[in-house]
């Protein structure tokens, strides 16, 4: 029977690959983002839509702003 003591068999810190880890975090962070901004653009045209008053022209000019705005503001920055 092995010796379950054996110092072979233990994790050592830095030595995982955690390339798929990488990836499905970025992937994440990124639907939740742009997920985010899609949600909140909706939401803000059917707001200005459905509102006592409101209108689809002026639903639809709010919504494309906040994507516009929203699609500057997360746009991933250039690493140096």
């Amino acid at each position: 029977m092995a010796d379950p003591h054996d110092a072979s068999d233990h994790y050592v810190r830095g030595s995982q690959e955690i390339s798929e880890q990488e990836s499905t975090f970025d992937a994440f962070v990124g639907l939740a983002k742009w997920g985010s901004l899609t949600i909140s653009a909706t939401l803000l045209f059917l707001t200005m839509w459905f509102q006592p008053g409101g209108s689809f022209i002026g639903g639809a000019i709010a919504a494309v702003v906040l994507l516009v705005a929203g699609y500057f503001l997360l746009k991933s920055k250039p690493s140096h």
